[in-house]
């Protein structure tokens, strides 16, 4: 490392990292340090090519983090966390929604000021304009059907290019352009070697600890070959498990749990790696009775969403629907499966249930402890939506026409019919969808569980703020990759203008 001082340092190359340091390195006219404890991404079709990110789950390139034993959920799930250039951006299927006026208008009811849908807007505009979105073609028979099922059953057809979601069923906006994905690191970094001396990246490079002066300012990084200093702020985007895991491991997060691991506490912020969000999912599956078309850009480009319980009827239950059996977790439990087979996958829009990230110990090598704590609201809410969401997709391929495409049910199968048996079934395959969040909540400074203030930053110190989903106060009703896109271009446009 010839460099040891730069004007911004960005911890974490993903979805929101990528971002902020392109937008510093444009705009600022100082130098910009981004590091990233994957790879480079550019010219790894792996990595490129939409149509290959199921097979980069489990590889060199996914942090493939394990979790908690879930008493009232599947303790087998593994989170998928992209460790390359772009991040998740780079890893993940590139379904793309912008978020929802109603979600910013939950954010604006639990104190984040600033996040209106018409202060979004102009960062909105600003990603459409570095990040390509196209909806695929509807070259696949079964998914024409199945949407025209859906029209049957009461969903109207959406286009989500224009329309705000709400119940009804439509093809996915993917971040591509053609073949290849627009993450990131694509739409907004490549091609890397434009940068010169504005942005120096440093991949395979992970950060351990955050450096601090007497007076609590972040002054630098420990990377790998020793301290790098900022003389301005270092930005912090590693995601919902590693940002807080590096805030714990820098002496910010809740004191009894650092003073356990013998760790300094700079700030005592009990708010570090609560609140910890996904988007559950499960699974029902058939065998076709037919060869099912596998024309198809990433598998999963057709979206369904209902309303069950919302009193605003806004979605609160979301289905992919998919030319394959999803059997990733249900195989596991001995349930059947077939090539030639269809699913859907039944995801709580905003699940109540709140896990947490803590450290497993004081090395930082070593991944941070998961615990989501799934289907463990006090109400059952999550249970109740998951199960009604296999109930409802039941009832849809019986009265439907797309009834005449299937052999059998495969999973769960018919031998579950109660309530009970059900919901047993659907909580114990769940997945996620691969969506943490929440692990560093923005919102109001008085709030004790409160990290970060609706400006980014963190708070106890200066000059340190956060840029991914950690930030999320509740969980959005959608995908959430491109919120994090503007998450990035939010907290790039604050530094700018600070």
């Amino acid at each position: 490392m010839t460099q040891s001082q730069f004007a911004y340092i960005v911890i974490g190359g993903g979805t929101a990292g990528a971002v902020v340091a392109a937008r510093l390195a444009e705009q600022s006219g100082e130098q910009v340090a981004l590091f990233e404890a994957g790879p480079n991404d550019e010219g790894q079709e792996r990595v490129l090519q939409l149509r290959n990110w199921p097979n980069l789950l489990e590889t060199d390139l996914d942090f493939d983090y394990p979790i908690e034993p879930q008493p009232r959920g599947n303790s087998l799930i593994r989170h998928a966390r992209g460790r390359v250039l772009g991040g998740c951006s780079s890893h993940n299927s590139s379904i793309a929604f912008l978020i929802p006026d109603y979600d910013l208008q939950i954010w604006a009811e639990m104190g984040v000021e600033g996040w209106s849908s018409a202060e979004v807007a102009p960062f909105n505009q600003r990603l459409l304009e570095k990040v390509h979105l196209e909806t695929p073609p509807p070259v696949n028979q079964l998914g024409m059907e199945m949407i025209a099922a859906a029209n049957q059953f009461g969903f109207p057809t959406l286009d989500f290019s224009r329309e705000q979601v709400r119940p009804g069923v439509g093809w996915f906006q993917l971040n591509k352009k053609g073949p290849i994905r627009q993450s990131s690191s694509v739409a907004y970094l490549h091609p890397l070697s434009q940068w010169g001396e504005r942005l120096t990246i440093f991949t395979n490079s992970y950060i351990s600890r955050i450096l601090f002066d007497a007076q609590c300012q972040a002054i630098g990084v420990q990377t790998p070959h020793g301290p790098v200093y900022a003389e301005r702020e270092i930005i912090l985007a590693c995601g919902a498990f590693d940002t807080p895991k590096l805030l714990m491991l820098s002496g910010l997060g809740p004191a009894d749990h650092l003073i356990h691991f013998r760790l300094p506490v700079l700030a005592d912020l009990p708010g570090v790696g609560e609140n910890l969000l996904d988007h559950p999912e499960s699974v029902i599956y058939w065998q076709a009775n037919r060869d099912v078309p596998q024309e198809t850009t990433q598998f999963w480009e057709i979206g369904l969403f209902a309303c069950l319980e919302d009193p605003h009827g806004w979605p609160d239950l979301m289905y992919h629907f998919g030319p394959q059996p999803f059997d990733m977790q249900t195989v596991r439990y001995g349930f059947p499966t077939n090539p030639r087979a269809f699913s859907l996958t039944p995801n709580i829009a905003r699940a109540r249930s709140q896990g947490v990230v803590r450290l497993r110990s004081a090395d930082a090598a070593a991944p941070p402890l998961i615990d989501f704590r799934y289907f463990t609201d006090p109400d059952g809410y999550d249970d109740r939506i998951l199960r009604e969401g296999i109930k409802l997709a039941r009832r849809f391929i019986q009265e439907s026409d797309l009834r005449h495409w299937v052999e059998r049910e495969l999973a769960p199968g018919p031998a579950f019919q109660t309530d009970e048996e059900i919901s047993a079934y659907a909580r114990q395959v769940s997945n996620t969808v691969y969506h943490p969040a929440g692990t560093c909540r923005m919102g109001d400074p008085a709030d004790p569980l409160t990290v970060v203030d609706s400006h980014l930053r963190v708070k106890g110190v200066t000059g340190l703020r956060i840029a991914d989903a950690s930030v999320f106060p509740t969980m959005i009703g959608v995908n959430p990759a491109l919120t994090v896109f503007m998450i990035g271009e939010r907290c790039a446009d604050f530094l700018l203008n600070r």
